[in-house]
């Protein structure tokens, strides 16, 4: 069995759910088969999966009736840890019990060894959705945009920086276009460019980037959930191409002083019948209006803003322009045809909220008649910091809902206490300095 192609454009709700019940039963047979494994994915808010394993025959039975994991894969800290509970958090770590995971067969990939991966909703054992998983705040809002009689087109750009076992680039320069220079990177490279063609996630193009050791793939344009879903699971095969080669793939938003891991996001919109519109200035204006409101979902660690400094080409300064790679907001692509590039996030960042959060903002614009700036002027500039981007939960709260802006509070905060928790050589060698 092939893997499940991965349509361009856009496409609706209901015919992804569509999409997803007939694969649901062409997965089943080969679920069915003896040595088959399903490898269950639920993204959680630190742009990973959680992860269950099960095997044939049990595996084909979970498609109907879902499957348990922990409550508390909303409400964690990257090492794993309960976030201090508190307001809806407590609902996902009161008694720690199971969330029902829901796979959609539309997202399934074949990992090898007849091992298949699929990607979970999680909902509550009432039948009700977790209000807090990824997943459920991208659907509502595109369910919003749908009201509107609105889908969106969207693409994802990743970085990866690749290290050696001594924690150096695999290129001791920045190799922007570069083909000479990259010869240490082709084996890995050709382990990544077979498992994610192999997966079926329907690369666009691949080109080595501006930093020692960087590198990026791109997928094509597709629904918001399939290209949230695609880049996280596109993260995880190059992941584990990389450590066969004992390589450490990076996505972290700054890899290094002055260098930058982005997650760019690409976005057109199209009428639900599949008619572009001329909507994207009110869409746009949306989006330059609350970019620094929503800075905690595009830079959600405190390395997140270490990249923020790495200008030209991670702006803090909010402005838009027309092919302009040092705005943070791109217009690309012909007058006939233009996309939005949204420059804001890091590769560190959850892509279903900033995708999420690019929807509920720039649909605000849409609704409320809102027309950009000229091209070039500056509107606003990101939160430079954490605690400056916690102050704006409350409009992330009106954007996203309480819920989600609970969720971010808890999670920046505690990344904001776990680094004033910590000695790091860069404080010894400044406190070296006061010697």
């Amino acid at each position: 069995m092939t893997a499940f192609a991965r349509p361009a454009g856009p496409r609706s709700l209901a015919t992804r759910r569509a999409v997803a019940e007939a694969g649901a039963e062409v997965l089943r047979g080969v679920l069915e088969e003896d040595g088959a494994r399903l490898l269950l994915l639920v993204p959680d808010p630190h742009a990973r999966f959680a992860a269950v394993e099960l095997a044939a025959p049990f595996a084909a039975s979970v498609l109907d009736d879902g499957y348990g994991i922990c409550s508390y894969v909303f409400a964690w800290t990257p090492s794993r840890d309960p976030l201090p509970e508190s307001g809806v958090l407590g609902g996902y770590l009161d008694g720690f019990g199971d969330l029902r995971a829901r796979p959609d067969a539309a997202t399934a990939i074949p990992l090898g060894d007849r091992t298949w991966a699929v990607v979970c909703d999680a909902e509550w054992p009432s039948g009700q959705a977790a209000e807090l998983a990824p997943r459920e705040v991208l659907r509502g809002q595109l369910a919003a945009l749908e009201g509107l009689g609105l889908v969106p087109s969207v693409g994802i750009e990743h970085e990866v920086v690749f290290l050696d076992a001594a924690g150096s680039p695999l290129t001791s320069h920045g190799v922007d276009y570069a083909l000479g220079g990259t010869e240490r990177l082709a084996p890995l490279l050709s382990d990544v460019r077979t498992a994610v063609h192999d997966a079926g996630l329907g690369v666009e193009s691949a080109r080595a980037e501006c930093h020692p050791g960087q590198y990026e793939v791109v997928l094509r344009h597709r629904d918001a959930l399939a290209a949230c879903d695609d880049v996280l699971l596109q993260q995880l095969l190059v992941r584990r191409a990389a450590a066969r080669h004992d390589v450490t793939a990076s996505y972290l938003a700054a890899p290094f002083p002055g260098q930058g891991n982005s997650g760019h996001v690409h976005l057109s919109l199209s009428t639900v019948d599949g008619s572009p519109p001329d909507l994207l200035g009110g869409f746009l204006a949306g989006v330059l209006r609350d970019a620094r409101a929503l800075t905690a979902v595009w830079a959600p660690t405190w390395n997140s803003y270490v990249r923020l400094r790495t200008a030209p080409f991670s702006p803090r300064e909010v402005r838009w322009g027309h092919d302009d790679r040092t705005a943070s907001v791109r217009v690309a692509g012909p007058p006939s045809d233009p996309r939005l590039e949204f420059r804001f996030a890091g590769a560190d960042a959850q892509p279903h909220l900033v995708v999420a959060a690019l929807l509920a903002a720039g649909r605000f614009g849409l609704e409320e008649g809102l027309t950009p700036p000229e091209p070039g002027v500056v509107s606003d500039s990101l939160a430079g910091s954490p605690w400056e981007a916690l102050s704006s939960m409350d409009r992330v709260g009106e954007l996203l809902g309480p819920d989600v802006a609970a969720q971010l509070t808890a999670l920046l905060t505690e990344e904001i206490e776990s680094g004033l928790d910590t000695v790091t050589g860069w404080q010894r060698r400044r406190g070296a300095l006061r010697s």
